[in-house]
């Protein structure tokens, strides 16, 4: 029987957390210079993410770590926008409704921190996160907002929250 819980990262879930992300990126494809896969905080979110107005959220089923989606102030930026960060699934926990729940925390968490808006990078052919993002109300930008250091992601939408 499984069982889905959203949760707070801990430190023992580091690793987990970091093969979730580089084990989707290479499915997906996605190139390992300029994107998340080369970012150094994915061995260590639980003290990347241990600071103001920042969380890191995982999807648990059965002890095992399936899922992951962060908020932070995004940088270079209007305090007021933050970024969804590195919101990524194995295979077993998509088409589950778990992409929409974590959404739904990680933007309830925002709003709680005083964020007005939140933005997101992704990249083109990764048609399944898009579509999840347009159904949770982001649009489309034409050029990237801040500083993330992801020049492949080529994919910039923001919403309201």
């Amino acid at each position: 029987m499984s069982s889905y819980k959203i949760r707070k990262i801990q430190p023992e879930d580091n690793q987990q957390v970091a093969e979730v992300v580089r084990t989707v990126l290479v499915e997906m494809g996605v190139p390992k210079v300029g994107t998340a896969y080369e970012d150094k905080a994915l061995d260590d979110m639980h003290a990347t993410y241990d600071f103001p107005r920042m969380e890191y959220f995982v999807v648990e089923n059965e002890e095992k770590v399936i899922g992951c989606a962060g908020i932070a102030p995004l940088k270079g930026l209007d305090e007021e926008i933050c970024e969804l960060q590195k919101m990524y699934f194995l295979p077993e926990a998509r088409g589950k409704g778990m992409g929409t729940q974590m959404m739904d925390t990680c933007l309830k968490f925002a709003k709680a921190e005083g964020f007005k808006k939140c933005y997101i990078e992704t990249l083109p052919y990764m048609q399944d996160a898009r579509k999840l993002y347009v159904k949770t109300g982001f649009e489309s930008l034409e050029k990237p907002l801040g500083d993330t250091g992801h020049y492949n992601c080529t994919v910039w939408m923001i919403k309201d929250i």
